[in-house]
């Protein structure tokens, strides 16, 4: 087994939509986005490809042309790749479908296409020629830590089965703070690749909306960028950091949003970071595997493409409604040519599994397969294409909530989707 590492700069320039511009365009770089992974191959099987990209989401076609880019630099298929956004909202939305949907009504880009193209095929360059760097792989290791008050159910305020207020990424409703934690997951993974005893890499998989505050123009990697920058700047290794499923979880009950909250954030990740390593046990290697299950989850039964297009043409509808229904026409179109998402799984010997998922998964669905296969150690990263949006569960949709107005699947994706994760995981 060989490993490589690759880093590169994927910050916007000036003026560039942020959010798929929803918020203010870029105005100043408070520190810079990257995109970075690794490279894992072996004698006997392609290249799998790990990447992780400090934008807010790349979907449909951006997502699978990413893929073939990178697949085609390293020598592999683009079903070996996994693209995952960390999902900072301080960054780019990536979606040239919805965008030529909206554009043709004179609404304002989601991206500058031929620069967000420019950076897909930059980061290709970039992993091929880490190759040339390969390193072997002697040891895995393995560790997890629970991270101190920074994950926070957003859900948690229902009335007789309804949502009445989400508690968002930031939060100034003493009330609201003061409800309980709700469900998370508040353990990080730490998965590093050794060569004797030199550390090549370390991932670690966490599960929390990554935003301190946004909307400001103000371009940054956020609290959990500067936890896994100062990570790296202490170690020759590359530290890459992944968010999990995170759709209904933030920092909302523990960030009131002000500057001052960033860094305690920051500090609290960090933390977690070092404790997963410190707690790592490491194993000789014994090979890997890659699993592929494409998957096309059930769209919204309250989507159709008629009323779509109207609501995209309405002009009297505000911009994020009818940027949000285009959206919803692009997945709906996708399911019915029959394209599907490619859910993937890296398998270290027999008991490591890092599983990558589209879109906006709820919390639920990472904790239901670490609870299926106890014995395995499980990291799961979501945000991978972001062309599902959130992917709740079957009950939040009569509770609704923003997360439901914005899913583009069906209640049926909740059992689909359990179904391929506990495929991925065996």
């Amino acid at each position: 087994m060989r490993l490589s590492t690759f880093r590169t700069v994927v910050t916007p320039p000036f003026g560039h939509p942020l959010c798929g511009g929803w918020i203010l365009p870029a105005q100043h770089i408070t520190n810079a986005l990257y995109a970075q992974g690794i490279v894992l191959h072996d004698d006997g099987q392609a290249p799998v490809v790990l990447c992780a990209v400090d934008w807010c989401e790349i979907r449909a076609e951006d997502h699978v042309l990413w893929r073939e880019c990178i697949a085609a630099a390293v020598g592999t298929d683009a079903d070996r790749v996994a693209v995952q956004c960390v999902h900072q909202h301080n960054t780019p939305i990536v979606d040239r479908l919805a965008q030529s949907l909206t554009g043709a009504h004179g609404m304002a880009d989601f991206a500058d296409e031929a620069w967000t193209t420019s950076c897909g095929e930059q980061v290709a360059l970039f992993a091929r020629d880490s190759m040339r760097k390969a390193r072997e792989v002697t040891d895995i290791g393995i560790g997890q830590a629970p991270v101190d008050r920074v994950a926070s159910n957003r859900r948690v305020h229902k009335v007789n089965g309804k949502l009445v207020e989400m508690r968002a990424s930031s939060c100034t409703d003493p009330e609201l703070r003061a409800l309980e934690e709700g469900q998370v997951d508040p353990m990080l993974k730490a998965i590093s690749f050794w060569c004797e005893d030199e550390k090549l890499a370390c991932l670690h998989y966490y599960a929390t909306h990554p935003m301190s505050y946004y909307y400001d123009g103000l371009v940054n990697h956020d609290f959990v960028g500067i936890a896994r920058e100062r990570r790296s700047a202490e170690d020759d290794a590359l530290h890459i950091y992944f968010t999990g499923c995170a759709g209904d979880v933030s920092a909302g009950k523990y960030n009131d949003g002000s500057k001052e909250s960033r860094p305690v954030l920051a500090q609290r990740v960090y933390q977690g970071m070092i404790a997963a390593e410190a707690a790592t046990v490491r194993s000789p290697q014994s090979g890997f595997t890659w699993q592929t299950e494409n998957v096309a989850l059930s769209p919204g039964p309250q989507y159709e493409e008629e009323s779509l297009l109207a609501e995209i043409a309405d002009s009297g509808l505000g911009d994020d409604f009818r940027k949000h229904a285009a959206m919803a026409l692009v997945y709906l179109r996708w399911v019915r040519e029959d394209k599907t998402i490619p859910l993937t799984s890296l398998h270290l010997g027999d008991n490591i599994r890092i599983i990558h998922l589209p879109g906006e998964p709820f919390i639920d669905y990472q904790l239901y397969v670490q609870e299926q296969y106890p014995d395995k150690f499980i990291a799961v990263s979501a945000y991978g294409d972001g062309i599902t949006g959130y992917i709740p569960l079957a009950e939040s949709f009569a509770e609704g909530g923003y997360e439901i107005r914005t899913s583009y699947v069906a209640p049926a994706a909740e059992q689909e989707l359990k179904q391929v994760l506990a495929k991925l995981a065996q």
